[in-house]
């Protein structure tokens, strides 16, 4: 049964943010996530979590200016020093919420400089091991042209043989079905194959990136192969409510009030 987590950062978003802790554990779920906890306190996100019995799934690393366009450093030669200080100023939210992993975002580059391939590699390596004592997996996450233009990171073979290559062992991938979708096709063999590697799974419908409830993927077939290939970590719910969250929650019905905690940093089992 997979292991939901309501993303905070796009649901619920008829309340604000902290209540919508609240309201995700009203609805059912055990989990959540959300793109950047850094404009509120550590510690209210903390009790709010605690409050509710949620644990935290997943969270981004800062990215820079959001609403500037950015997107991450870990590609840019010239912000490795923003990069380590990213890391810095997520470490009492990773303490305070629990989580697990934290997603290292690439930023905006081409894969096709090899400076900032060699940038890349040099952030992925440098995060993973800062963020080792601490317990804590480092996740990355291809993500398709569409939605974000000159995207370093947006190919998901590439992301692969990179932590195959590097053999950290809280290196991850982040598997979003929806960017996976756009930018290759041929999901269920994809996650078959590369399975081994993933320690975070995100869903949303295609194209229009709403409830996972239609559209071009059969996501109960999904969801049916995720236990099938033994994957036990998350399943995080990235999507745009078409109307109110709750009114679209009927996919989730039988799967909600399922009651689970966070045994493994891989989200796979042994």
């Amino acid at each position: 049964m997979p292991r939901f987590a309501a993303n905070l950062t796009m649901m619920f978003t008829e309340v604000p943010f902290l209540d919508r802790f609240d309201a995700a554990a009203q609805a059912g779920f055990t989990a959540v996530e959300f793109l950047f906890p850094y404009a509120h306190p550590a510690d209210a996100i903390g009790e709010r979590l605690r409050r509710n019995g949620l644990t935290q799934a997943l969270f981004n690393l800062p990215p820079g200016d959001w609403d500037a366009g950015e997107k991450g450093f870990a590609s840019l030669p010239d912000r490795f020093a923003d990069l380590q200080q990213s890391l810095r100023t997520a470490l009492p939210y990773a303490q305070a919420t629990g989580v697990k992993r934290l997603h290292l975002m690439a930023g905006l580059a081409s894969r096709g400089d090899p400076k900032a391939v060699a940038a890349f590699r040099k952030s992925v390596v440098w995060a993973a091991e800062f963020l080792r004592p601490h317990g804590l997996d480092v996740v990355l996450e291809p993500i398709n042209p569409r939605n974000v233009p000159g995207y370093f990171l947006n190919d998901f073979t590439f992301a692969r043989d990179l932590i195959v290559e590097l053999d950290i062992p809280n290196l991850k991938l982040q598997f979003d079905i929806y960017h996976c979708q756009i930018i290759h096709g041929d999901v269920t063999m994809r996650l078959r194959e590369m399975m081994p590697v993933i320690g975070h799974i995100q869903i949303a419908s295609i194209p229009s990136r709403h409830e996972p409830d239609g559209e071009e993927l059969n996501y109960p077939f999904l969801f049916d192969e995720l236990d099938r290939l033994g994957y036990t970590g998350f399943v995080g719910c990235e999507y745009n409510p078409r109307g109110k969250t709750t009114d679209g929650l009927g996919w989730f019905k039988s799967y909600a009030g399922k009651s689970y905690t966070d045994k493994s940093s891989t989200g796979v089992k042994p």
